[in-house]
């Protein structure tokens, strides 16, 4: 019987999960990110990307459209093995703007974001999380999320700078962190192939749509 029960709270907890991410999925990008707020009228404006204060005004200028919701986007959904997701694909007059690039399994999800100029990626969000029983019982078990941001900036293919913070919310703490409270940290080991590789795959998948298998 206890066997039983434990099943049925990890078969919930997994259901959970999965609502969770797909709500993310559907979500627009956070301001969070940069921390940067901008006038829509000013998205006429073109800013200089070899440096990170123009990545984030830039940043600033293409979230604004992506919140109020007017860029036109395409999509499609795809299953690997035991992952699925989600690529969605931000343009606007048949200039793509943004990827958001969504990937989960049974105990890990992650949400990749990007800034795209030139066709070429200038700012990059990662947002990883994996979770795990953290005790409690077989009738109400407790979970923990370890997650993982990093944010990287681009220019002329090259990393100028990575920045990372990590942090865990546990389901029994009264007290969750807020992600913008937490300190960026220099991440000076941040991969341009990896991000290179990704992005190049997701540009090969673009004219895809429905629901597909492994990209």
């Amino acid at each position: 019987m206890k066997k039983l029960f434990l099943i049925s709270g990890f078969i919930m907890i997994i259901s959970c999960k999965k609502e969770n991410q797909q709500k993310t999925v559907g979500n627009s990008f956070p301001e969070d990110s940069l921390n940067i707020h901008s006038n829509v009228d000013s998205l006429r404006s073109k800013n200089n990307l070899s440096s990170i204060d123009g990545i984030k005004k830039e940043y600033g200028l293409v979230n604004s459209k992506l919140t109020a919701k007017i860029l036109d986007s395409a999509s499609f959904k795809f299953e690997c093995d035991e992952r699925s997701g989600n690529v969605v694909y931000y343009s606007e007059k048949g200039i793509l703007k943004a990827i958001k690039y969504f990937t989960a399994d049974s105990h890990f999800s992650s949400v990749e974001k990007y800034f795209i100029s030139d066709d070429q990626p200038y700012f990059v969000f990662k947002d990883e999380t994996v979770w795990s029983f953290d005790g409690g019982s077989p009738e109400k078990p407790e979970t923990k999320d370890d997650v993982t941001q990093q944010r990287i900036y681009l220019s002329d293919n090259k990393i100028i700078q990575c920045l990372e913070k990590k942090f865990t919310i546990k389901s029994s703490a009264a007290n969750r962190p807020n992600p913008d409270t937490i300190p960026n940290k220099e991440n000076k080991n941040c991969s341009l192939k990896e991000v290179q590789d990704t992005f190049a795959l997701l540009i090969k998948n673009k004219d895809k749509k429905g629901s597909t298998k492994c990209l």
